[in-house]
């Protein structure tokens, strides 16, 4: 049976304060982090995650982030913090077992009504600005540099190149300030129902901003799995459409990853759905690309 190395159990076993006496992987994730699912000896079970043995790991920070959300912020959106443990590498964190809360796809009413209770909350966290700086202009390094998202064939260079000044001009429009807090990864892997409620995992992208970036962020997800088209949910907003497009197009066509090889693949699959958005968004030109969505 697959288990985590002695080490991980053993910091398990001291956070928790019960030995572990059964291991599962936990599906999901495009990371290198390890993610178990440990049962004990009384019935209780936690989901363990822990950053890759590996050099300057960017999972480091982000467990660290998302640690700083769980201490300070406890909500029924959320599953609860069981336990943490911050060595110089490989941080450790534990949170309650909602490995039998499953996505159910169309149920998206409950998730805007989560959202909303998350907008609504409060923590002292860095806004939107501050974290990702480049936000605003993410179209900027498409023009510097198109051959990544070129590659991809969505579409010609041609069109790309009519298309980039009405891209950048609309993306500068969208206004992320705001007082609200953000989730900033609403995915379908991270949204779990329990029972008519939807939870939602994975808080180190979390940020304070504008609410209707949140919804702007899980739109093309949500539409590349069968949901509705993103001008459906946020009409007459041009601004969003293109900063997401632009968001996905600066890096889905980029190298993978080493410490999250599964991220490409899924900013590909989102840009598919944001990238006509936009195009019908701004009355662009059909996309000409061989591989045109």
């Amino acid at each position: 049976m697959d288990a985590p190395d002695e080490a991980l159990q053993a910091r398990i076993a001291t956070v928790i304060g019960k030995p572990p006496t059964t291991w599962r992987k936990a599906a999901g994730g495009y990371t290198s982090a390890q993610r178990w699912i440990v049962g004990f000896d009384d019935g209780t079970s936690g989901f363990a995650k822990s950053a890759a043995a590996a050099p300057h790991s960017p999972m480091d920070e982000w467990l660290r982030r998302e640690h700083y959300v769980y201490s300070r912020l406890h909500a029924d959106f959320m599953p609860r913090m069981l336990g943490w443990d911050d060595e110089s590498v490989q941080p450790l964190l534990i949170l309650e077992d909602l490995s039998a809360a499953h996505w159910r796809p169309g149920d998206i009413e409950a998730v805007f009504a989560t959202l909303a209770k998350v907008h609504a909350s409060h923590l002292d966290i860095p806004t939107v600005a501050e974290t990702d700086p480049g936000l605003t202009t993410p179209w900027l390094p498409v023009r510097d540099d198109p051959q990544p998202l070129l590659s991809l064939g969505l579409c010609s260079q041609a069109w790309l190149q009519a298309a980039l000044p009405l891209l950048i001009d609309a993306a500068r429009v969208a206004d992320l300030s705001g007082p609200s807090l953000l989730h900033l990864d609403t995915r379908s892997d991270n949204i779990c129902f329990d029972g008519s409620r939807a939870r939602l995992v994975d808080w180190n992208f979390a940020a304070h901003g504008n609410p209707d970036l949140d919804i702007a962020a899980w739109l093309p997800s949500l539409h590349s799995e069968g949901g509705p088209l993103p001008e459906e949910v946020l009409p007459n907003a041009p601004q969003w459409a293109a900063l997401m497009s632009g968001f996905f197009a600066s890096r889905a066509g980029d190298p993978p990853i080493p410490n999250a090889p599964g991220v490409r693949e899924v900013q590909l699959s989102q840009l598919r759905s944001a990238l006509p958005c936009v195009q019908r968004a701004l009355r662009l030109p059909p996309l000409d690309g061989p591989n045109a969505p």
